[in-house]
């Protein structure tokens, strides 16, 4: 009984979190279910920010939902390759915000850096992009990844074989790209353009059900991104 309840209750947490990332996305992420029948599996699309090293790039990543969310946090795996300090070598990201609130002095974190029933799945998306552009080498999941990071780093750009390594891994994701029919934006107007979800009669039902209603979300304020039906009116 108790576990139908806490199975109950993350789907309806779930399909709520779903429903505002489909109505206002975080700019340079896609989000789509693995499985419609499986709110617990999402899959991430990843367009690498212009002006960063992975501008132009195309990573796919899942996310993993525990029974209990939001009380215990998913997991984040790229299954793009990717050569990072904080990603492992099976895709796995090491950030604070995916380990669980405990006390663990040996870790280096404070358990208020951790995973807390308030982060939700936008704050970790936006976690991992700035984590993409500012590795945390204190405690790196990659250690030569790490060392290969501080010495362009340290060199200011002149030691280029970080840099270069994650150029080819960008270029080779040009072809699934193409496969899967997507375009990479490659400007930060194309970046930053909000994509609405699809009408309910063109999208799953799973979105759109008595679950909750549209009132139970409340309208974000723009930041630096507009919506694509208004995009014509800011390039006029």
């Amino acid at each position: 009984m108790r576990h139908q309840k806490a199975k109950t209750s993350s789907q309806k947490a779930l399909m709520l979190e779903m429903k505002s990332l489909q109505e206002e996305p975080v700019e340079g992420f896609r989000i789509t279910l693995v499985d419609e029948a499986d709110l617990y599996n999402w899959e991430v699309a990843i367009f690498g920010p212009p002006n960063t090293h992975y501008e132009g790039g195309y990573f796919k990543a899942r996310l993993k939902f525990p029974i209990d969310y939001p009380y215990s946090p998913p997991a984040f795996r790229f299954l793009t390759k990717m050569w990072h300090p904080n990603i492992y070598e099976n895709g796995d990201v090491c950030i604070s915000i995916l380990h669980p609130p405990i006390d663990d002095p040996q870790s280096g974190e404070l358990p208020s850096e951790r995973w807390n029933p308030t982060q939700n799945v936008r704050t970790i998306l936006l976690s991992v992009i700035s984590l993409l552009n500012e590795p945390n080498t204190f405690s790196p999941a990659n250690v030569d990844a790490s060392v290969m990071y501080r010495k362009w780093r340290d060199s200011k750009g002149k030691d280029r074989e970080y840099a270069e390594i994650i150029r080819k891994q960008v270029l080779a994701t040009k072809a699934e790209a193409e496969r899967d029919g997507v375009k990479v934006p490659t400007t930060l107007a194309e970046y930053c353009v909000r994509t609405r979800a699809p009408p309910a009669d063109e999208g799953s039902d799973l979105f759109y059900d008595d679950y909750y209603d549209d009132e139970d979300l409340e309208d974000e304020d723009d930041d630096c991104c507009y919506d694509e039906d208004d995009s014509g009116n800011e390039e006029s």
